[in-house]
């Protein structure tokens, strides 16, 4: 896939999951499309490492947000009571996927939560 489009998939698939969570307001899409333009920088330096930068973008956003004091993506699919996010595994691969790290189970792959 071409560098643009790595980078187009990356933005809709975050954006989708935001979307999933009610998170797509303007200031989080302005977060993601920062996340994305921040990662252009790490796909020149590294075209190989394309098939990371989805993952790498929903880190960034996760993260950008973890600062503001906001947990996204809430998790929902296991029956623990305490308030915890999804994470992104592996956080540096391909096929990335949203895992609940306390009841160990997969929920989704980026860009398909509910």
């Amino acid at each position: 896939m071409s560098e643009p489009g790595v980078l187009l998939t990356a933005r809709a698939m975050v954006l989708h999951d935001l979307a999933a969570r009610g998170f797509n307001d303007p200031v989080m899409v302005s977060c993601l499309e920062d996340a994305v333009a921040g990662r252009q920088w790490w796909l020149d330096q590294w075209p190989d490492g394309a098939e990371h930068i989805a993952g790498l973008v929903a880190q960034d956003v996760q993260d950008r947000l973890v600062d503001s004091g906001i947990r996204w993506p809430r998790c929902t699919a296991c029956d623990d009571l305490q308030d915890h996010e999804l994470r992104i595994e592996p956080e540096l691969g391909p096929d990335p996927h949203w895992v609940c790290e306390r009841a160990g189970i997969t929920v989704a792959p980026l860009g398909r939560l509910t």
